[in-house]
């Protein structure tokens, strides 16, 4: 097992030391009343001394105090089981909170850089994993270890020679279940992530069944669906099979320790050292001194799989996080919109530069329009903007302020984006139009709406604006979900634009209507509009067009076509016709 794992889970119990103390103080009431049943046990039988001379009195006497103690134990044992269920479910809860915290600070090239289902796996799969793993852990150790030295004093103090004999087979049984763990650990591990890129695959593969759909991928995705799940049962297969030697192992030295226990007590009991009835305890007494060595090599499985869920979960917990805003960082009430790169580098994968030397002045109120081909940088340049992501070298200002002098929330609070990918959570349609005005007035909801032309689909949903949108809004249409996400940006009201193809699922005539609504909310706002449509950016103030990360040409599209230049070629493929 990995112990510096295994010390960090613990930690996790920490906050909790009174629930621990209850279900430690439950799990010694548990032991000590199970270790006074078979002295009761053996003493009744020593009142039967032979036919005809049966003290009743005495035996039932210690009947009732076994029946007493029997039933102090289950208590103790009730006390146990709800303190180690509460500490379980709280530790684990904390660990999965904790990694959504990070989660939520890390930067985008974390979320990017991982499975969406992998992620999710590690929430929702690891975290529960370390909850069983605790319980079934804390569930043998806290009586184990009790039971251990408990039975052991006692042994000891009836028969010195044959506790000897009993703590000399021991640690054979130890060191065996020791010898497979460490063995087992990896394959645990290739477990936990066969598992994790199963939910990434099958999380990919619903989320575009269309397109797997369209293009006859299914018999492919069933090749790659069934190689994962090979590797998961390879792994599954190797590490259960590897571990469960460890049980009939130890079972096999402790049936030992009970031999010899039972062998070496009828000796002493011939010779007159201890009596018929301390034999029958001795008895009891080995039997439960092994018990604890059998129950913890028969959770091993569980344990294992628990601290590999728990590593994957740490990687989350320790994943980078955004660095924190300076202490002085502004967060301006108002923003011109004056917008300036200077020099800036940037670039995903530290050998494959992407934008270099990139140099842009853009002044309050204009309206700017990025084109250029596939992978140019048109959408890392949004990035950038926002500061999803840091730029390697240079800088960008936003009012003649550098972005880290800025507080994140206040810099994202200035833009309003719509995106050629849509989101809409879980909720009502009112709901996804307020996201960003979680107070909005009802009427201000509907004049966004109104605005945006998604009024009129609203009204014959079936609830009309409480209509529940269902996940991934597979209840929508591709246009009506982006109509949706304009309305949203209508209703914010942000004093800077960003819009990345926002148009490119509505129809043609619903697409006029919501571009001069777009005209509305773009007068005196600083505005950066992506396109590969050229004929919808012809009224823009300046078009920069990118290619290889770099501005290779900027001017009004007359100029631009005046140039005959990179634009003037990418205008004319799109209306060669014309």
């Amino acid at each position: 097992m990995n112990g510096k794992t295994l010390r960090r889970v613990l930690g996790y119990l920490r906050p909790y030391r009174a629930t621990l103390a209850a279900a430690c103080a439950g799990a010694l009431a548990s032991v000590l009343f199970t270790l006074l049943g078979p002295v009761f046990t053996g003493r009744a039988i020593d009142c039967i001394i032979g036919p005809g001379a049966v003290d009743f009195s005495g035996a039932a006497r210690y009947l009732c105090l076994v029946a007493v103690s029997a039933l102090l134990a289950a208590a103790g044992q009730w006390l146990m089981n709800v303190g180690t269920r509460t500490l379980s479910s709280r530790a684990s809860n904390d660990m999965r909170s904790e990694a959504f915290r990070v989660l939520n600070r890390t930067p985008l090239k974390f979320i990017d850089g991982h499975s969406h289902g992998d992620l999710i796996s590690r929430m929702v799969n690891d975290a529960e994993q370390v909850a069983e793993g605790l319980l079934q852990g804390l569930t043998q150790l806290l009586p184990g270890v009790v039971t251990i030295f408990g039975t052991l004093c006692v042994m000891t103090a009836l028969s010195p020679a044959i506790a000897l004999a009993v703590v000399l087979v021991t640690p054979v049984s130890i060191v065996f279940a020791g010898f497979v763990a460490k063995r087992t650990a990896g394959f645990f591990k290739a477990q936990s992530a066969a598992q994790g890129r199963l939910s990434g695959f099958v999380n990919e593969m619903v989320s575009g069944q269309s397109v797997v759909n369209a293009f006859d991928y299914t018999g492919r995705c069933f090749a790659d669906f069934e190689e994962i799940c090979d590797t998961l049962y390879d792994t599954g297969l190797k590490s259960v099979f590897y571990s469960s030697v460890t049980n009939p192992g130890t079972r096999f030295v402790n049936a030992i320790v009970y031999a010899a226990v039972g062998v070496l007590g009828a000796i002493s009991a011939i010779g007159g050292a201890i009596t018929v009835g301390q034999l029958s305890c001795f008895l009891t007494y080995a039997n439960q001194y092994t018990k604890p060595f059998n129950e913890v090599t028969g959770v091993l499985t569980q344990l294992q799989t628990a601290l590999a869920g728990a590593e994957r979960l740490f990687a989350v917990i320790d994943a980078e996080t955004e660095r924190p805003d300076a202490p002085n960082a502004l967060a301006p009430a108002q923003c011109a919109g004056r917008v300036t790169a200077a020099h800036v580098d940037f670039s995903y994968v530290p050998d494959v530069p992407l934008i270099e030397d990139f140099n842009l002045e853009v002044k309050p109120g204009r309206r700017i329009a990025i084109v250029g081909p596939t992978g140019c940088g048109k959408t890392t340049l949004i990035n950038l903007l926002m500061r999803f992501y840091e730029v390697n070298a240079g800088e960008i200002a936003v009012d003649g302020n550098p972005l880290p002098t800025l507080r994140r929330n206040a810099l994202r609070g200035m833009y309003g984006m719509v995106l050629q990918e849509t989101w809409l959570k879980c909720a009502t349609v009112r709901e996804n139009i307020a996201y960003g005005r979680p107070n909005a007035a009802e009427e201000d909801i509907q004049a966004a709406a109104k605005a945006a032309y998604a009024h009129s689909f609203i009204k014959r949903l079936p609830q009309g604006y409480d209509t529940v949108i269902a996940p991934g809004g597979g209840n929508l249409s591709a246009g009506q979900k982006q109509l949706l996400c304009i309305a949203r940006i209508m209703l914010c009201q942000p004093q800077m634009l960003i819009l990345d193809e926002a148009t490119s699922s509505i129809d043609t005539r619903t697409e006029m209507l919501v571009q001069q609504a777009f005209e509305r909310l773009m007068q005196g706002r600083t505005s950066f509009v992506v396109a590969h449509r050229l004929s919808t950016i012809q009224s823009a103030d300046c078009i920069l067009v990118m290619n290889a990360g770099r501005i290779i040409e900027q001017g009004t599209h007359a100029q631009l076509l005046a140039k005959r230049g990179f634009y003037a070629r990418l205008y004319e493929s799109q209306f060669a016709a014309e």
